[in-house]
């Protein structure tokens, strides 16, 4: 079901936990899930560019979301079917793993919620790094350094900035410059989670110009208050 948040301009996916199945070349754009949930792909493969960066996935395959994350997703050949299980925020792993049987992951979810958390956590193991083209580079360049310099970045990869800005446009579904500005908004949600800073230290250090600036940031992102967002991480 789709629904439309009055302050986060994107369209809000509610997607409980279960499994789905989507289409042949069927395209989601790019969209907010509120809720920290992991994806397992049992058949079928797709690629997905959000706020983690860019990820091709196959059967065995698990992507992490965090909270308040936008991403779209672009599905290939033949039906793709996936299992979705909800997680706590404060999860330990990457996001980007495998395991070695998702069935048997499809059967604990229809036994029991928790016993199928716990055997995903038991055997997540980290996926290997794919080859990146620019785009899917430049996406974890800017999540490694949300204070990276565009231009600085296009020249030592001899690009030309609009080129850049074009190109990452058409993979990721927005700018490079509003991608860097969600990257600091996570990393700022992940501090206030941690909850030792002051909101005017983590705009600092997340590279806000000043704490409204981090303030509208957030506001956008979540529809929430910096207060409210530090009440629902840490509640």
């Amino acid at each position: 079901m789709n629904v439309v948040h009055t302050r986060c301009p994107d369209c809000v996916r509610e997607l409980p936990a279960g499994r789905f199945r989507h289409g042949e070349g069927e395209r989601l754009p790019r969209h907010l899930h509120r809720e920290t949930f992991a994806t397992i792909v049992l058949s079928g493969h797709y690629e997905e560019a959000g706020d983690s960066g860019l990820h091709r996935v196959q059967p065995g395959d698990v992507l992490w979301h965090a909270a308040w994350e936008r991403h779209l997703d672009r599905f290939g050949h033949g039906t793709t079917e996936v299992l979705v299980l909800a997680l706590d925020e404060r999860w330990p792993h990457g996001v980007h793993g495998r395991v070695a049987d998702p069935d048997q992951l499809v059967r604990l979810a229809e036994q029991d919620s928790r016993a199928v958390v716990q055997s995903l956590l038991q055997e997540w193991q980290q996926a290997k790094p794919a080859s990146m083209d620019w785009p899917a580079r430049l996406a974890n360049d800017l999540l490694q350094d949300p204070a990276l310099r565009l231009d600085d970045w296009s020249s030592s990869h001899g690009l030309h900035p609009g080129s850049v800005s074009r190109g990452f446009g058409q993979v990721f579904g927005l700018s490079p410059q509003a991608f860097r500005l969600q990257a600091r908004g996570h990393l700022a949600l992940r501090r206030m989670r941690e909850g030792r800073l002051k909101l005017g230290d983590i705009a600092h250090d997340c590279g806000f110009a000043d704490q409204p600036h981090l303030n509208r940031t957030l506001l956008a992102m979540t529809g929430m208050t910096p207060a409210a967002c530090a009440a629902a991480l840490n509640g």
